[in-house]
């Protein structure tokens, strides 16, 4: 399969509409905590002014604490789902969360290479909840038909080295460039490895190429246990890139949301911590009201906007 592998898609055709939004087409499951999956993507790609086109591959039957088992869609039904939004919305990124299985990543890696000039966002979560054997076969169908066409590898680190190098013997582990190694021989110009822990008190977030690092972002660690951090994380990255940013200042934008929606992250449940995606929407607190009001009265009332956390401009219209 023949892709660009470009992270840049296409400027907007001539006839669209200025106030058109740029279209992500996400193929993803559905989580009913909405911590995740389907419900992650929208509120992340329109956070940052784009479109999100979901087509669902099935259900994951879970809480806010856990997965328990997933429930996938047939693979004709993805298939129809997509080609009829692609023959009617003009798309620029795909993104591909959790699919299912090898059926559904099949008729998805046709879809994509239908539309080879498009990047491809690939995102591969933690399986620990599945069985061996059906994990197995998934990585395997994702490597053999997603990765030859994905622009961009997303995924935490001990996911992705159980995953590319699962037969690693050094006591050293592997860093971000052996994992981007790997990938890069399976097709893959660029990964973005999360979650790296050198201390106790950080963790890193490395996008290199099998050749070099391109940028290192680190953050500090909380003390709350998340779920949903991975579909939120690629999602704002693929809405960027759709809205014109190049890859690394995308990336560096999105963990930058990424940590403002986990500092303002709430528990819905008795389970973990979602993060707010829609942090930067929320009036300020009465404390910062107070003492922006002795500024004057245009001080008052005033929220947070998602520019004052350093992200993309919305130049969209509601």
């Amino acid at each position: 399969m023949s892709t660009s592998n470009n992270p840049n898609p296409n400027e907007p055709q001539e006839e669209e509409a200025d106030s058109a939004y740029p279209c992500v087409l996400v193929f993803n499951a559905n989580d009913p905590s909405g911590a995740g999956g389907i419900t992650a993507d929208i509120l992340s790609c329109n956070s940052v002014g784009a479109h999100t086109l979901p087509i669902v591959t099935g259900c994951y039957i879970k809480d806010s604490a856990e997965i328990l088992s997933h429930v996938a869609i047939d693979s004709e039904g993805v298939s129809e789902q997509a080609r009829a939004v692609l023959e009617d919305v003009n798309v620029q990124v795909f993104k591909v969360g959790f699919c299912g299985g090898p059926e559904a990543l099949s008729v998805i890696a046709e879809v994509t290479a239908d539309y080879a000039d498009l990047p491809v966002i690939a995102y591969m979560p933690s399986l620990s909840w599945w069985e061996d054997d059906e994990i197995e076969a998934y990585w395997d169908a994702f490597r053999e038909l997603i990765l030859p066409q994905t622009t961009l590898l997303i995924g935490n680190y001990s996911t992705l080295s159980r995953w590319l190098l699962p037969d690693w013997s050094n006591a050293r582990g592997p860093t971000p460039r052996d994992l981007a190694k790997v990938a890069g021989e399976l097709g893959v110009p660029y990964t973005l490895v999360t979650g790296i822990t050198p201390n106790v008190q950080t963790f890193e977030n490395v996008l290199c190429t099998p050749y070099n690092v391109l940028l290192t972002e680190k953050f500090e660690r909380q003390d709350a246990v998340f779920t949903g951090t991975g579909d939120t994380l690629s999602a704002v990255i693929s809405a960027l890139i759709a809205v014109g940013c190049d890859l690394e200042v995308a990336t560096k934008e999105a963990l930058n949301y990424l940590d403002g929606c986990l500092l303002a992250g709430y528990q819905p449940g008795m389970g973990l911590v979602l993060p707010d995606r829609l942090f930067w929407t929320q009036s300020m607190s009465e404390q910062d009201e107070a003492e922006h009001s002795e500024e004057g009265d245009d001080a008052q009332g005033e929220v947070t906007s998602i520019e004052d956390f350093g992200l993309h401009k919305i130049t969209t219209r509601h």
